[in-house]
């Protein structure tokens, strides 16, 4: 079986300058950032991911969340075309490193806009936020770049955050997991779990029913436990002032050619 890898980025040294919508901006620590990302980056590797860094990009206060400059599904990398026009020269370096691991590349195309973070896959379900930074002609791209490999594409409304991922993410079981007053329509997932913490909306499946996800979520963690799960939990306060949370700052691969 092919090993699961996931793509990291090295936070920019302009951080604190990234981009913020949703929430108030909060002073950044680059140094704790840079601490708390080693972190994450060791906590993937302790639980059997390969870590590959994508090239540094200095200049692109965003860089560090690596998830929204490319989805992947199957063996095809689709690289983005993020709605924000300032972080669009994040992707070069994501592209390389796709391409590199032998993925098959595609990319989405003017007047597309799509960010990662906009896509979370369940199975071959792939739902899609429609909000501020993935558009109409992104979804239709989205679709015709993984119908064609077995992939049903959910387009899902959303106005309350950020990205999709930021409102919702899955348990292994398929379960979608989310902060209820974030998400628009909840009744669109077979499966909807409400969670008491917004933080807790967001977790990485590290394998083994072991799940990543943010220490600021701690009854969250405590209700996934119950439900016999084992959380894995990590500091991530810089990301979370930029709206990040544990899936932004990783592209996880697995099975490429499955």
């Amino acid at each position: 079986m092919p090993s699961s890898k996931a793509l990291v980025r090295r936070p920019s040294p302009r951080l604190a300058e990234g981009l913020v919508t949703h929430i108030g901006r909060s002073p950044v620590d680059p140094d704790l950032a840079v601490e708390q990302w080693g972190a994450y980056v060791a906590t993937l590797r302790a639980h059997g991911w390969e870590t590959v860094e994508v090239d540094p990009a200095d200049d692109c206060p965003d860089g560090v969340f690596v998830e929204d400059a490319v989805v992947m599904y199957r063996n095809v990398a689709l690289i983005a075309r993020p709605g924000a026009e300032s972080r669009r020269p994040e992707t070069g370096g994501v592209e390389e490193a796709a391409a590199r691991l032998g993925c098959s590349v595609n990319w989405v195309w003017e007047p597309g806009t799509l960010d990662g973070g906009d896509v979370l896959k369940i199975g071959d379900t792939v739902y899609v936020g429609r909000g501020g930074r993935t558009n109409a002609a992104g979804v239709l791209q989205l679709r015709e770049a993984f119908e064609p490999l077995g992939a049903r594409v959910v387009a899902v409304p959303m106005s309350k955050v950020l990205h999709l991922k930021s409102a919702v993410t899955a348990l292994p079981d398929g379960t979608v997991i989310g902060y209820e007053p974030l998400v628009d329509a909840p009744s669109l997932f077979p499966r909807f779990l409400p969670v008491p913490e917004e933080a807790g909306a967001h977790v990485v499946l590290l394998g083994g029913g072991k799940l990543l996800m943010a220490a600021s979520a701690p009854r969250t963690a405590e209700l996934f436990a119950d439900l016999g799960h084992e959380p894995v939990l990590v500091e991530i306060s810089e990301f979370e002032k930029l709206e990040g949370c544990v899936t932004c700052l990783s592209v996880r691969l697995r099975d490429l050619y499955a």
